[in-house]
Order: C-alpha cells, then structure tokens, then sequence
C-alpha cells in the first residue's frame, strides 16, 4: 500500500511539473545569432549548371529558445540561389526556396541551411564570359535583421552534346568503322561527330562536353593557345581513322595561371574535385587517325589520359607529344596499343596503373621526360613504365607484335614503388634502350635475367639506378628537381641538344639536367 501511494505521489509531482514548463513556447529571435561563416562561396560554376550543395550552420548561443521570423533570399524569386532550411517551414509556389517563417530554434542549437544555385547568364545585365553573381540570405527584418552572404563565379561555356531522340527519349551514340573492315559500326558509345563549325576550339569561352566529341574521317579539330576544354563523367574526344587532332598550347609566363596552355580536365569546378583521378573518359586516337600533336598542354584526372592505337609502322609517329603534363589518370597516363609516340619534355605522375604503357609492341621514343608514379590512392598493380609485346587472347592463347623500338633518353623513372619499370617481353622481337636516364630498379629476382642485364650497352648505357630524384613535392604533382638531384648534370647532351629547352622554356646549360626539368634551388619553407 505504501509502495502505491508513493508512485502515485511521484507520478502526481511529474505531471504537476511538466505542466508548469514552458518547453514548447518561443521567444523571438533578437539579432543574436551566430554563424559559420560569415559568406558562403559557392565556388565556380558554369552557365546554366548546377552546382553542389554548400551549407550554413546557424547557431543560437543563448538559454533561450527562440523562433526566426523569416529567412530569405534578398533577392527573393529572380534569386538564382535556392535555399533548404532544417526544420523551416518552405513557401509554396514561385517563393519555394526563396522564404521561409517561424523557424525554431532551440536554446544553445544549431541548424543547417543547405545552399545551391543554377545561373543563366543570359539573363544578367552583362555579357561578360565570367561573371561574380551574388545575394545576401536575410534572418528576421528590421533592428533584429542578420545577413550572410553568397559568392558565385559563373563562366559563360560552349557545350558540346550528343542529340537525344525525340521518341526514345535515348541520346545519340557515335556509329564508325571499329573492325576495320569498312563498314561502320554502332557503339555504345554516347557522342557525336563534330560539325564543321566545332572543329576550331578558342579561348575565348571555355567547352564542357558531354559525351565523346568525335572527329570524323579527313577532318582535323585544331585547340588554340589558351583554351579550356571540360569533360562530364564518361565524356572525351575521339578521333577516328583518318582525322587529326592539332593541340596548339603555348609556354605560359605564369606558372600557376597556366594562360598559354590548353588544359583537359573534368567539369566539377569546386576545389574538392581539383585532384581526383578519374572523372572523365580518354582523349582517344583511334586506330587510323594520323598527324596528332599535343604541344603545352596539361591533361589531368581522366580515367586514361591519351589512349593511341594502331599505326606503329606510320612515315611519323601517330602521336607527337611534348611539353605536357598528365596527372591524376584512374588507369594510365599515356597507353599506347600497337603504336607509335614522339614525346619530348612530357611529365606524368599519378597514375592508377602504370604512367606510360606501351602495350602489344609499337614504336616508342621519349626524349627528356619524367615519368613517375607517386600513386597513394590504392593498390597499384603495375610499375610506372611498362612495355610489353602482346595481347591475351583467350585464357590460354596470346597474339605477339614486335616492340620495334623504345627508347628513352634523358629521362626520370621513378616512383614509390619498386622496381618502377618492367619489360614483359613474349615475342622475339623486343628491342629496347636506355641512356642517361634515372632509373628506380632494386629487384634481386628480375636483375640480370634476360632484359635486366644492366651493364649490356645494347639496352642500357649511361643510366643510374636508386638515386634520389630530389623532387619538389612529387605527391602534388610538383616534379621539378632541385640542386641535390642525382639527375642534376647527368644527362647526355647529344639529346640535350634535340630538345634545348626544359618544359619551362629554360635554356638546358651545357651540363644538362636528366628530366623534363632543369634543376632549380628550392625555396626553403
């Protein structure tokens, strides 16, 4: 009896007190709110596409709670902004986004308002091709009003689509000869051909493109100086037998504006997306395609970088690359099947599988090139450098093709994994030479089996093997090597003289550097 009269008490004394708080009423917000920040910088976005999502933590500092009249857009419904507030009560109709009432708030909480914005550029009182478009979020009216604001740049862009079928609702997919046999065939490829008119990129407005751009028989896309060239997932350009792609950068003054250059890259803007490896397709060279020159360029975070097939026995390489940096590739910088390359003063790093693999024989010549491999994402299967002569052709056949020649002067080959190049040679014909290069090979299995003779002048003459590169922070793409490099003096200047200046323009001296780079003294921190 005692026990029942007690929980009865205590139950009565619960009740009677909760019904005295006053959890559920709201104060009005008095100006005293806090934030994050101060602006919301929305980063760079192009014409016309959205971007990602940003938010605001709002705090409320005070043993109160309280309720925020109004959030909105000052702006309001011509805002390109749009707004989602946590546990705010939205508007309908035009304002949905835009306003919202009665947001509670509780007392010493927070809440998030999640930000995006999509601008057409035509609409803005300029033409400008850039152009900083802003807004102001508005908390509560009057004495009580607090604003937050909100930085966008948007670039005015060309954009380069495939069509889509009226009926199917399917976008169109690029139809050539892949077998070779003369008779087009349909892929599954999402793109389309180039129209004359497409075939001349400038820098004057950058290009998003969705899908592959193709570039059809006897046609030539020429890239200007100084022009930008975007790619959505799964997106590149193709070049199909007998067309051409001419890449026309130039050396830059300024090293980190890269204004001279022309840069493939993807068509997330913001920051976070500035080094992530494989968010687009290939520049591909299709089998056939000739006359392809890719002079000052950077082409960075693709899945393969440049893919060059066929025409390993053409009058001049099939592709001619030189002062061009390829970075953050999810597979391979440079691939090359059964082809033929001319590289001079080209730099890859990062790359998912191998940096440069001249696969199933070819023609390969690189001349004062770093080709490194700082890969830290994951696993990596295959060493910077990889050449072979063959291709599998069912689980227990291959088909070989001669590697006819490559060779590598003057060149870095480092990484960090070891050893950071393998020749898997299966045919007879496997020939292969490596002079006054900086090599990294420590494996006591492979050293002195057939191809790892190091000290036969047939293959190998003049090189170094294990020493530090000394670059300047490899793992950020920054491969210039400074004064202690063991390239540093070390390359032969027969080939010196082929290609007189480094990627940067600088005059190599007459004890000329191995690398892309000639040595510099770094900056101490």
């Amino acid at each position: 009896m005692k026990r029942f009269l007690y929980l009865t008490f205590t139950l009565g004394l619960l009740l009677f007190w909760s019904s005295c708080r006053n959890d559920f009423e709201f104060s009005p917000s008095t100006g005293q709110l806090e934030f994050a920040k101060d602006t919301v910088y929305l980063d760079t976005v192009f014409n016309n596409i959205g971007s990602s999502t940003y938010n605001l933590k709002v705090y409320n500092r005070s043993d109160e709670d309280i309720v925020i009249p109004t959030i909105q857009l000052e702006r309001g419904v011509s805002s390109f902004y749009r707004m989602n507030v946590d546990g705010g009560t939205g508007s309908e109709g035009e304002l949905q986004g835009k306003y919202f009432e009665d947001v509670e708030l509780l007392a010493n909480d927070s809440l998030f308002i999640f930000i995006e914005t999509t601008i057409d550029i035509s609409t803005l009182p300029t033409m400008d091709v850039e152009f900083l478009y802003t807004d102001r979020i508005l908390f509560d009216g009057g004495s009580n009003q607090q604003d937050v604001d909100l930085v966008t740049l948007v670039k005015d862009a060309i954009f380069i689509y495939p069509n889509r079928d009226e009926t199917t609702n399917i976008r169109e997919t690029l139809t050539f000869d892949v077998d070779g046999d003369g008779n087009p065939d349909e892929t599954t490829l999402t793109g389309r051909f180039l129209e004359d008119s497409e075939l001349n990129f400038t820098n004057v407005k950058p290009y998003v493109i969705y899908g592959y751009a193709g570039v059809d028989t006897g046609k030539t896309l020429t890239i200007d100086a100084g022009a930008r060239v975007h790619f959505h997932a799964d997106s590149g350009i193709l070049v199909n037998n007998g067309g051409s792609l001419q890449v026309n950068g130039e050396l830059s003054t300024d090293p980190e504006a890269l204004e001279n250059e022309v840069i493939f890259e993807g068509d997330r803007l913001e920051p976070l997306f500035e080094d992530i490896p494989g968010q687009w397709g290939t520049i591909w060279l299709f089998n056939g395609s000739t006359n392809n020159v890719i002079n000052y360029a950077t082409i960075k975070n693709a899945t393969i970088g440049v893919l060059s097939e066929g025409n390993q026995d053409a009058a001049t390489d099939k592709l001619s690359i030189s002062n061009s940096q390829i970075y953050n590739s999810s597979a391979f910088g440079i691939l090359g099947r059964a082809t033929s390359i001319g590289a001079e003063n080209v730099v890859i790093n990062n790359s998912g599988q191998s940096s440069f693999a001249g696969t199933v024989g070819g023609k390969y010549n690189f001349t004062h090139c770093t080709i490194a491999n700082y890969w830290d994402n994951s696993f990596r299967q295959f060493p910077a450098l990889l050449l072979n002569d063959f291709v599998q052709v069912d689980e227990s056949s291959i088909a070989t093709n001669p590697l006819v020649e490559a060779n590598f002067n003057n060149c870095i080959i480092y990484g960090n994994d070891n050893p950071e190049f393998i020749l898997d040679q299966q045919g007879d014909d496997f020939n292969f030479k490596f002079t006054n290069c900086l090599l990294r090979f420590d494996n006591d299995n492979l050293e002195g089996t057939p191809n790892y003779v190091f000290g036969d002048m047939t293959n190998y003459e003049g090189n170094i093997f294990n020493q530090e590169p000394n670059f300047e922070a490899p793992f950020d793409n920054l491969l210039r090597i400074g004064e202690d490099s063991a390239a540093n003096g070390a390359a032969n200047s027969l080939f010196s003289m082929q290609v007189p200046f480094d990627i940067l323009g600088t005059s190599r001296s007459a004890t000329p550097d191995i690398g892309a780079y000639e040595s510099v003294v770094f900056e101490e921190d």
